[in-house]
């Protein structure tokens, strides 16, 4: 068990008011219906009821039953308030006539499609059954227009049963995993069809937007005691709530896409990273390379053009250089290329926009100055974003999370592929290579289409 879940060494129930009772997304959690709310651990993982409801406060159980759960309203000073909805998703009941939907679950980018608990079987609308009607009245408020509204709004604790390996066995029951607390982004009504009958049926599905945990990638569970409380008001109830979902209580839907959980991709790299190392003879290249153009940033391009080149080729790729674009109304587009997908014998072209930027290597290029190139980008091209500096942490998440086609070259790149370049190609001498490009920059500019470097 994770020693920062929980101070396992507390003996006084009195502490535990004070005590962070921390659950991770991913965490499995051992749910047996007899299991008391005394014990941490049963059967090697973290007890659920415990979790939940530990046995000092006395409270009632947050059974996971149903798909939709919620316990009863907690009446405040400030009035009544759903303290949470529980919900449980069963991967392994998809397809049968209890469970006829798959629900999806993206918590890398913190995004889940949840469907309700109407059946082929139920009669009435969609919110006939007591865990659609939580959730239609959850989706209300999680809508509101009203900080008050959003403080009464309840937290949707997400669960997925999962299997599990103990003694040999694989167990399909009895174990769920913590996905997160969730926002309602999104509630409609749908059409359904029953996999076993081909019976159409009404439903309600609903987009969750995974809030961010930042610091513990999880939620307090003392937040979740603080809105069972009844002495406390909703204020005050969120006190040991995540910052974003406070972000989210105090801005509203215009919120949520900063708040929502992402998990960024090892190809997401710090400023520092994506440097050469301090002293090496990589950043002195790279030192080089800004003095040498700075106050002449426009040849900079046919350097960057020639990078992308060998940045391109190592990868296998059979790529042509093109032709460097007008420096003034270039729109966002330095030089143009061209890679060759396939063999010798049958390939396609693909033609490759680039966008050279020479800048402090301690300066970041921000989203907006990569979309600048995506926005040029027509399907099948790729681009090619070179720079002294590097790309700021939004920058490389857009491109990741969007799958844009497009290649980030930042300093520490740039400076050891020049270096490989001026030893190939000048002998080792780095100011050669660079003055060819002064000399050679007039002749490579062209006022041609992109798409006409296919022709060449």
């Amino acid at each position: 068990m994770n020693d920062t879940r929980v101070d396992l060494e507390w003996s006084d129930p009195a502490r535990l008011v004070d005590t962070p009772r921390h659950v991770f997304v991913h965490d499995e959690l051992r749910y047996a219906k007899g299991a008391n709310q005394r014990d941490i651990e049963v059967d090697g993982f973290i007890n659920y009821h415990w979790l939940t409801s530990p046995e000092d406060y006395g409270r009632p159980k947050v059974m996971l039953e149903a798909g939709i759960n919620a316990p009863a309203d907690v009446h405040g000073p400030d009035g009544a308030r759903r303290p949470l909805i529980a919900v449980r998703s069963s991967p392994w009941k998809a397809g049968h006539e209890t469970n006829p939907w798959h629900d999806e679950f993206d918590l890398d980018h913190g995004h889940v499609r949840y469907f309700g608990d109407h059946k082929p079987s139920t009669l009435g609308l969609p919110g006939a059954t007591k865990g659609n009607r939580l959730l239609l009245e959850a989706a209300r408020l999680h809508a509101g227009t009203t900080r008050q509204e959003r403080l009464l709004a309840p937290p949707l604790l997400l669960f997925r049963s999962t299997t599990v390996h103990r003694d040999g066995r694989a167990l399909v029951k009895g174990h769920v995993e913590f996905c997160g607390a969730a926002i309602i982004e999104r509630l409609e009504h749908v059409v359904q069809r029953d996999p076993e009958t081909g019976n159409s049926f009404p439903n309600i599905a609903l987009d969750l937007a995974v809030v961010d945990g930042r610091e513990i990638d999880g939620i307090d569970m003392r937040w979740i005691d603080d809105r069972r409380d009844p002495s406390l008001d909703a204020e005050l109830a969120i006190r040991h709530a995540p910052d974003q979902w406070r972000r989210w209580v105090k801005d509203g839907r215009s919120a949520i896409s900063g708040v929502r959980r992402r998990v960024l991709a090892s190809a997401v790299k710090t400023p520092k990273e994506q440097q050469p190392l301090p002293g090496s003879v990589d950043a002195a290249v790279l030192s080089t390379l800004y003095n040498f153009y700075d106050g002449r940033k426009h040849a900079f391009e046919l350097l960057a053009s020639q990078v992308a080149g060998e940045v391109l080729r190592e990868s296998g790729a059979r790529y042509k250089e093109g032709w460097l674009s007008r420096s003034s109304g270039d729109g966002g587009v330095d030089f143009i290329g061209r890679i060759d997908m396939g063999s010798l014998a049958a390939s396609t072209p693909v033609v490759v926009l680039g966008q050279a930027k020479c800048i402090q290597p301690s300066s970041t290029v921000s989203p907006e100055q990569v979309a600048r190139v995506v926005a040029r980008l027509r399907r099948g091209w790729i681009g090619v974003y070179v720079t002294t500096g590097s790309f700021s942490k939004q920058a490389q998440i857009e491109i990741i999370d969007d799958q844009y086609p497009v290649v980030l070259v930042a300093g520490g790149t740039l400076a050891a592929t020049v270096r490989r370049m001026a030893q190939a190609n000048y002998g080792g001498d780095l100011n050669a290579l660079l003055q060819a490009t002064i000399e050679q920059y007039a002749d490579a500019i062209a006022y041609r289409r992109p798409e006409e470097v296919i022709s060449m």
